[in-house]
């Protein structure tokens, strides 16, 4: 039986969340701050954290960038609906999914299922390697880039999961969707412009110009594409 706990300041929400999930065979610890957060965890084993953004004392974004500090366990932040900025720095932050309020507690519960097999999937995922493409390396284990002249530069959960992607499919288009499944493990909502946000600060993280961009194009109604033409670099396109 998977462990969540739902932190919400709000106690009728974590009152139905609790019975819902509870009736989908989960068993739900409840916490109404960041302080009863850290109790839950230190007393309980917890397999997916429901992290709402609106919280008294450290919000919720400060508390998904701590918890990722110490540890590995998924984060679902919940939302404000329309406010796009707090996805944005949640999903760099190390969240593993959002949802907007107000939802129904069955998407909720098709979000929590999805994590959990993706999770499942990436333990199953062959052993690390490196990614070589137009003289950057992305190291797998580390998760941070590494230019020819060996600058490492970190990234953030986000940045790595995009370009994880982009680089494991070298000049071939990858639609908006499919790089919303790599975030986040879904579709893209057609008004979310999180990837195309996310993806401007990616190519500012590789010198790419936005205007005039030559490693990752944007592909007119189509999505993006890794550019590794040749350029006589032996790592070009290699897995490592």
């Amino acid at each position: 039986m998977k462990t969540l706990l739902v932190v919400d300041d709000d106690p009728d929400l974590r009152a139905l969340l609790h019975a819902y999930l509870s009736e989908q065979g989960y068993l739900v610890v409840e916490a109404a701050d960041g302080g009863e957060l850290w109790a839950r965890l230190a007393d309980t084993p917890i397999d997916l954290i429901i992290l709402d953004v609106m919280l008294p004392g450290d919000d919720g974004l400060t508390l998904c960038r701590n918890v990722r500090a110490r540890e590995s366990t998924p984060i679902l932040m919940l939302t404000a609906r329309g406010d796009e900025m707090d996805r944005i720095i949640g999903l760099e932050m190390g969240a593993d999914d959002y949802l907007p309020k107000p939802f129904h507690p069955r998407e909720l519960l098709a979000r929590i299922r999805s994590i959990f097999r993706r999770a499942e999937h990436q333990g199953q995922a062959s052993s690390v390697r490196n990614l070589y493409f137009g003289g950057w390396t992305l190291d797998l284990a580390a998760r941070h880039l590494i230019s020819a002249d060996q600058v490492v530069t970190p990234l953030s959960t986000g940045e790595f999961r995009l370009l994880k992607a982009l680089a494991e499919h070298p000049n071939h288009v990858l639609s908006r969707d499919q790089l919303m499944d790599a975030l986040a493990g879904r579709e893209a909502d057609p008004l979310d412009r999180t990837i195309d946000v996310m993806m401007s600060r990616l190519r500012r993280r590789l010198g790419d110009d936005a205007r005039e961009p030559t490693l990752i194009k944007t592909i007119r109604n189509e999505g993006y594409m890794l550019i590794t033409a040749p350029t006589g670099n032996p790592n070009l396109g290699r897995h490592g």
